[in-house]
């Protein structure tokens, strides 16, 4: 049985095909081509055929988020199924899964790969979304560090004395700090690549939300994501689907005025720490 008669469809690229991102894809992709990238090809196969039995045509493919070949290949292929109209990026590991140098290459730097490999293949009226976190409002950075990080090219993060002394001593420290980087290179990628294409890019940073992979994090750290939650103002967490509604509207045509910025989602969290309601530790 076919399905869909019509040939020429707008691109969804989703790179990271966790519960978040595919909660945003499925909010946002009726009618269009959905391109999946992950490095699970079981994850892919898992997801791919869940999208196609809800009626979705989709393709995917094996990405290493860690390799700029591997991404640049991931884009170059979106690019030839038709116009690249959305990008979403959630790539990354927490603090509990991961040593602070793979947090550093992959919610940092394999980031950057990725916002300058689809800036070069957005189509025109596009628009772009990273998947931050609340974290990166947590460890604030001098202005004249983010000044220096935001003109650094994605190549060159890692060299950066203050992504070497300071955000390499932990995981938390590199989380936080490669979450608030995404504004950066979100804010980068906006004044220049993307803003030559006539595309938007933009970054959202949840709170704490309720996924399968943030079961690791509540496992490791149960009693403080509950004191978190307790001195919130929504007094719970969140959920995906919250999430991919905040995604459609950045992501559509009521926000095409909205570009290098970032959306703090967390129920209230980053202001009851601000207010002292919430203490870090």
């Amino acid at each position: 049985m076919i399905f869909d008669r019509n040939n020429v469809k707008e691109v969804v690229a989703l790179l990271g095909a966790g519960s978040m991102g595919t909660a945003i894809v499925r909010r946002i992709a009726a009618g269009k081509k959905i391109l999946l990238g992950d490095i699970s090809k079981k994850a892919l196969e898992r997801v791919g055929d869940d999208f196609r039995r809800s009626g979705y045509d989709v393709e995917t493919m094996v990405v290493n988020a860690l390799q700029k070949d591997s991404v640049e290949a991931f884009a170059k292929k979106a690019a030839e199924l038709g116009q690249v109209m959305y990008f979403i990026d959630t790539a990354g590991a927490s603090p509990n899964q991961a040593n602070p140098e793979h947090i550093v290459d992959l919610d940092m730097v394999g980031t950057g790969y990725a916002v300058d490999a689809f800036g070069k293949v957005m189509a025109e009226g596009g628009a772009g979304l990273i998947i931050s976190s609340q974290a990166a409002y947590m460890y604030p950075i001098p202005n004249d560090i983010e000044l220096q990080l935001v003109n650094t090219p994605t190549e060159g993060l890692k060299d950066v004395k203050f992504i070497q002394e300071v955000a390499m001593q932990n995981s938390g420290f590199a989380y936080m700090i490669a979450k608030r980087m995404n504004h950066l290179q979100a804010q980068r990628a906006a004044a220049t690549s993307w803003r030559s294409r006539r595309a938007r890019i933009n970054t959202i940073s949840p709170g704490v939300i309720v996924t399968p992979l943030a079961y690791d994090e509540f496992n490791a750290n149960g009693e403080g994501y509950q004191r978190m939650i307790d001195a919130s103002a929504a007094q719970r967490t969140g959920t995906s689907d919250e999430i991919a509604e905040v995604a459609a509207f950045l992501l559509g045509e009521h926000a095409k005025f909205i570009t290098g910025t970032d959306l703090l989602i967390d129920g209230g969290v980053i202001a009851a720490i601000r207010t002292g309601e919430y203490q870090l530790g």
